[in-house]
């Protein structure tokens, strides 16, 4: 779902800052939800405005309100209006795992290669 602002006055977002955008929202989830707070691709495409944080996550347990992280990537200032969309809203099920330490970890045909490892295609 997409969320707006909710501020009294226009915020300008000058070149590589940032800000926290209050969004007047307050949620109550089931335990074993979260809340996942994802950019707008055509903010992110046509004025370089995305989320800081992404996916930036609200747990089960937070009452406060919920405030975007903001950061312009662009060369242009941009201005932040009152009731604008700034990001959406994704909730999912959390999976409540339990870690177990050990000393080694079984083999893998991947093992340890990461960061492009298994080719671009």
């Amino acid at each position: 779902m997409d969320v707006r602002a909710n501020i009294d006055s226009p915020i300008e977002i000058s070149p590589l800052s940032r800000v926290l955008v209050k969004t007047g929202l307050y949620l109550e989830m089931n335990p074993g939800m979260e809340c996942q707070v994802r950019p707008r691709s055509g903010l992110a495409l046509k004025k370089g405005i995305t989320v800081l944080n992404t996916p930036g996550t609200i747990d089960a347990d937070y009452r406060g309100e919920i405030g975007v992280i903001l950061v312009n990537l662009s060369n242009e200032t941009f201005v932040v209006v009152d009731g604008e969309r700034i990001a959406q809203l994704v909730f999912c099920k959390v999976e409540h795992i339990e870690l177990k330490e050990v000393d080694v970890l079984s083999d893998s045909k991947r093992g340890e290669g990461g960061f492009g490892s298994t080719g671009i295609n």
